[in-house]
């Protein structure tokens, strides 16, 4: 089931505020995630910046039930870099930690953007 607008808006809000108070994880012990800052060639301040740039139209899905970093729901966006559609799966992981970023890599298959509005 697709969130609301306002909820994404809400979910990146928190998010962000969140990621500027305690910093952020990038899980790149995921091979393909690593793998996607070297196809690119993107440096990971240009990686921050993607994270950074989200905004409600990107959203893809979510609240996704999450277990393994304490529960906290993963939100799925997708962001275009030099060309290239990026998946990127994101969770507010536990209280008082870091944010976390479960996957960051090119989409294995088009991404779909329930808020996102497109011009003929």
């Amino acid at each position: 089931m697709d969130a609301k607008k306002d909820q994404v808006e809400r979910f990146l809000q928190d998010f962000k505020i969140k990621k500027g108070i305690w910093g952020i994880f990038y899980r790149d012990d995921r091979g393909k995630n690593a793998q996607c800052l070297a196809d690119l060639e993107m440096r990971p301040v240009d990686r921050d910046k993607v994270l950074d740039g989200i905004e409600s139209k990107d959203y893809c899905k979510g609240p996704i039930k999450e277990e393994l970093y304490n529960g906290a729901d993963m939100w799925v966006f997708g962001k275009k870099f030099k060309g290239e559609e990026i998946y990127i799966k994101i969770t507010l992981g536990a209280n008082s930690d870091k944010v976390i970023c479960i996957s960051f890599h090119i989409a294995e298959q088009p991404i779909h953007y329930p808020l996102k509005t497109f011009e003929k």
